[in-house]
């Protein structure tokens, strides 16, 4: 179903943990509300910081609450026909065939943005997140601060008792700031991962 003549794009928001990126989407979503577009917000149901809720509201009362979805095909069967904006927040979660999902979307003529982790704590590419950036119309690539030295922070840092997570651990470990730090690329730190490395040198 095409949208009248509007075009449908894909914007995607990636970044690491504590970067602000949900707080975009929420200003993305507000301005959509506000310019009268009628939205719908996703989030894997793994994503639980806001005790299961994820509300957005706008300065004219208007509101939007996030759906959360297990899958790409669960989200699929959840868009209304009159949907113009498409948001999805922590897409790291979701299967591959997120991006099959959102080209369609963005094919009928909706705004499609998503926003996710682009690396895991490996920093390695987090699920679909490299498909889905290299799809998008428009990107914005946002960073934290490294708590260990105060610089730009681009990796999410896992820790098990306080000590970097070795690499063997599993990739998707919901958990919150106890579990994770903002760090830049020289204080990252993945113990099996970095011997690896230093032996091949």
């Amino acid at each position: 179903m095409r949208h009248g003549t509007r075009h449908g794009w894909i914007e995607v928001v990636a970044g690491v943990m504590f970067s602000g990126k949900s707080e975009e989407l929420m200003r993305r979503v507000r301005r959509a509300l506000i310019a009268g577009r009628r939205v719908q917000l996703f989030k894997s149901h793994l994503d639980d910081r806001y005790g299961g809720q994820f509300l957005i509201s706008s300065h004219d009362g208007r509101q939007v609450e996030a759906e959360p979805v297990s899958n790409s095909v669960q989200l699929a069967e959840k868009i209304r026909p009159d949907t113009q904006v498409v948001a999805i927040d922590e897409a790291q979660f979701l299967d591959d065939g997120i991006c099959e999902v959102i080209d369609v979307l963005a094919d009928e003529g909706r705004r499609v943005i998503v926003v996710g982790i682009d690396m895991d704590f490996r920093g390695e590419p987090f699920g679909p997140m490299g498909p889905l950036l290299a799809r998008a119309e428009r990107i914005d690539k946002l960073d934290a601060i490294c708590v260990v030295c105060g610089d730009p922070a681009t990796r999410s840092q896992r820790l098990i008792g306080g000590k970097p997570a070795p690499a063997e651990g599993p990739t998707i470990q919901v958990a919150g700031a106890e579990s994770y730090e903002a760090r830049c690329r020289r204080c990252h730190e993945v113990p099996a991962r970095d011997r690896a490395q230093r032996e091949l040198l």
